[in-house]
């Protein structure tokens, strides 16, 4: 079982959780986070230090948020690894509380 970075990541981009992953399982997306579900070892070490609480141990994965599976799987496979930490989005204070950020998510691969 792996981790899952959900919506509350959309806009955000903390990246505390990079920090904090033994395994350099997160990759970087223009303005989201995934996980690679097969080089995550389910260690949780990221889920209590994500300040938007955006990841979630797959089996606890809210039913809304379920297709965050699958593009936590496919986004992984397409953008670059990320394994340092860097800072938040300009824009990630102004974004973390948001709610139905889905249509916000930008597929293309970080910088």
């Amino acid at each position: 079982m792996a981790y899952v970075v959900a919506e509350p990541c959309i806009k955000c981009k903390y990246t505390d959780c990079v920090e904090v992953c033994p395994v350099n399982c997160f990759y970087e997306g223009a303005n989201f986070l995934a996980i690679h579900p097969d080089e995550c070892i389910d260690c949780g070490a990221c889920e209590p230090v994500c300040p938007t609480k955006a990841i979630f141990p797959e089996s606890d994965l809210p039913e809304k948020w379920a297709e965050y599976k699958t593009l936590n799987a496919d986004l992984s496979k397409a953008w670059p690894n990320i394994s340092e930490k860097k800072s938040a989005m300009p824009e990630a204070e102004e974004f973390k509380d948001k709610a139905d950020k889905r249509s916000m998510l930008d597929m293309g691969p970080g910088k």
